[in-house]
């Protein structure tokens, strides 16, 4: 068998593609905003883009250049580099978090617009903010391999707590709440109360499609993206299986949830959606009621049914740990509920049948 010989002056077609050539659209925009402010050449641009672009999706990779702006910005304000930073810069970064005001928009100014006016970050928010830092140093450290992760021995914020901080609304708040949305179109109605009664995060309702809905066991079910990338089938109840069937009207493709023009609704649309709908039900809290109170209430109000069992309510919830769901529980801490009522109680009958046998 004669061997296949290469002309000394072929040339292959195929271009020779970038590594960036392959990552989202949030991660090539960030790398060129970083790109404006360090000189050509310089390893950060590149080492932030290929950080943004691993997360696995769109609401994280967002989440995270958010987190990652706050510690870029305040290292280079002080003459520092980020890839240069040490352990003092880092620890200064995080008691600067404690106080610093954070954006807030601009009333009547631009789209978009906003101002360092707002309350300082809360402990979570500050412990989120430092984990992103440390995973984007330990992934440079790793793509580098040389220096360290600055933010490794920075202490994060204790976040035991016995319950959730959000502000949740009662069983007839939300109600009302729904039926703002239901008088409002049928594409509100489903949204929220499929959010509602599938306990979802806002980024999941948006990204699912028609195409996941589907039947399984007897059960409508709804295929959804979850935090982290991880993906899980969910029971429909009837009640939003019937709002997103009216909806839907016949639609068998597509965003579960879409504009006119067929595009995923806007996560900044459903913000100012529920935030109308709360403050057109009356709700006390309208003026800070966002997406998430949404699950924040269904699993708070799950937790709280007679005979609820926390791995139900945790699976419905979809928390890897139980004390995550715990956090939800307003049950915690009632008097009227300890548990020292019963156990009390069995040991005075014990010892009744004990002076009973003397």
């Amino acid at each position: 068998m004669s061997e296949i010989a290469i002309r000394p002056d072929a040339v292959l077609d195929t271009p020779v593609r970038s590594a960036a050539d392959d990552w989202p659209k949030e991660a090539l925009d960030f790398a060129s905003e970083l790109a404006a402010h360090y000189p050509q050449g310089d390893p950060l641009p590149a080492l932030a883009g290929a950080w943004i672009a691993r997360q696995k999706t769109p609401n994280t990779r967002s989440t995270y250049i958010r987190q990652f702006r706050v510690w870029e910005q305040y290292a280079r304000r002080r003459a520092g580099h980020p890839l240069e930073a040490d352990f003092p810069l880092a620890e200064a970064f995080s008691r600067y978090l404690e106080t610093a005001p954070t954006m807030k928009s601009v009333k009547g100014g631009k789209r978009g617009q906003k101002e360092p006016v707002g309350p300082p970050r809360s402990d979570s928010a500050r412990a989120n903010l430092l984990s992103a830092c440390s995973s984007f140093h330990a992934y440079a450290v790793r793509a580098r391999r040389e220096g360290s992760d600055p933010f490794e021995l920075v202490n994060r914020p204790d976040l035991e707590q016995a319950d959730s901080t959000t502000r949740g609304s009662t069983e007839v708040e939300s109600a009302l709440l729904l039926a703002a949305a239901r008088d409002d179109s049928p594409r509100a109605y489903a949204l929220l109360l499929t959010m509602y009664s599938m306990a979802l995060r806002l980024d999941s309702a948006l990204s699912a499609r028609v195409e996941d809905l589907g039947y399984d066991k007897g059960h409508r079910t709804l295929d959804v993206r979850l935090k982290g990338g991880r993906r899980k089938r969910k029971a429909v109840p009837p009640a939003a299986g019937h709002a997103i069937d009216l909806y839907l009207d016949g639609r068998t493709e597509g965003p579960l949830f879409q504009t006119s023009t067929g595009r995923p609704l806007d996560p900044k649309y459903v913000w100012t959606l529920v935030r109308r709908l709360a403050d057109k039900a009356g709700i006390k809290n309208a003026a800070a009621f966002h997406p998430h109170v949404l699950k924040h209430d269904a699993v708070t109000h799950a937790l709280a049914a007679p005979g609820a069992k926390l791995h139900d309510v945790q699976d419905f919830a979809d928390h890897k740990d139980p004390r995550t769901t715990q956090l939800y529980d307003q049950k915690q801490g009632r008097l009227d509920s300890s548990p020292g009522y019963g156990i009390a109680a069995r040991i005075a009958e014990r010892l009744a049948e004990h002076d009973d046998q003397e």
